[in-house]
C-alpha cells in the first residue's frame, strides 16, 4: 500500500509508520516534525494553517491506498482554540483536501478518543462546532467558556460524528472512512491527559490494569487502513482495554 499519515513523527503515528513500513508498505508522513524513520516521504505542514495544509496536499504524490489522520494536539491549558484548530478543522481540511489524490478502494482513519465518547450527549455543541467558520472560532471558544480540557474532548466528538457523517458520501466516491478510539496511551504526552482529566483517567487505567501501548493502537490503525478490514464501514472502534 501507498499511505498518507498525519502526525507520523512521534508517538502513535510512529508506531504506525514503523509498523507499516515493516510490512513493506510505502509511507508519506505529513508532520511539522522530520520523522526519524518509517517515511519514505516527509511534508512539513502546520495543520493549524489552512494554507500550509493546502500546500502539502498539491505537494503530496499520489495515489493512496489509505489516508490515517492522526496529528492531533493534547489538552493543555491555553490552547483551547488551537486544540479546536488542529484536531478538527485541521484534519477535516487535510481529508477533504486529500480525497482528491486516494485511489479506489481506498480507507481513511481518523484518530478520534475515548474522550470523545460523549459526543451523543453534547450532539448540539458538536453539530455548533461543524457548521462553524473557523475564521469564528475564538469567539466560538469565548462564548461558550471553553477550556482545553473541553476542546479536546469536543475535537474529539466532532471526529467521530463528521466520520460517521462521511460514510454514506465516501461510499459513493469508492472510499471507505473509519474512526478510532484509544484510551489512555504510553506516549510523551501522557501527562498532559493526567493533568487534564486527573482521577477520572488515573481510575480508569486502574480498573483495566494498564495503559494502551502505541504498538497496540497502531495494529488496529494499520487493519483499518488495509483492504483485509474491507467491509468495516463508517464505524468508531474503542481500545480502551474493556
Amino acid at each position: 500500500m501507498k499511505v498518507a499519515l498525519t502526525g507520523g513523527a512521534s508517538g502513535i503515528g510512529a508506531a504506525v509508520a514503523a509498523e507499516l513500513t515493516a510490512k513493506g508498505h510505502s509511507v508519506t508522513v505529513f508532520d511539522i516534525h522530520e520523522p526519524q524513520a518509517g517515511a519514505e516521504h516527509w511534508i512539513k505542514v502546520d495543520l493549524s494553517d489552512f494554507a500550509a495544509i493546502d500546500a502539502a496536499i498539491e505537494a503530496a504524490d499520489g495515489p493512496f491506498d489509505a489516508l490515517i489522520n492522526n496529528a492531533g494536539l493534547p489538552p493543555r491549558d491555553g490552547l483551547a482554540e488551537l486544540v479546536l484548530r488542529v484536531n478538527f478543522f485541521g484534519l477535516r481540511r487535510f481529508m477533504h483536501g486529500l480525497t482528491a489524490q486516494l485511489g479506489e478502494g481506498a480507507s481513511i482513519v481518523n484518530v478520534a478518543s475515548r474522550a470523545g465518547s460523549f459526543w451523543r450527549e453534547n450532539l448540539d455543541e458538536v453539530k455548533a462546532l461543524m457548521s462553524l467558520d473557523p475564521e469564528a472560532l475564538s469567539d466560538f471558544v469565548t462564548d461558550r467558556n471553553i477550556d482545553a480540557t473541553r476542546a479536546y474532548n469536543l475535537s474529539k466528538e466532532a471526529v467521530i460524528v463528521m466520520t460517521m457523517a462521511e460514510t454514506q458520501r465516501k461510499n459513493s466516491q469508492g472510499l471507505r472512512i473509519n474512526s478510532v478510539s484509544p484510551a489512555a496511551v504510553e506516549t510523551d504526552i501522557l501527562s498532559d491527559f493526567a493533568t487534564a482529566f486527573g482521577d477520572k483517567m488515573t481510575k480508569n487505567v486502574a480498573r483495566v490494569g494498564r495503559a494502551g501501548t502505541v504498538s497496540e493502537i497502531a495494529a488496529v490503525i494499520v487493519f483499518l487502513a488495509s483492504p483485509e478490514s474491507g467491509w468495516i464501514k463508517g464505524q468508531d472502534i474503542v481500545i480502551d482495554g474493556e
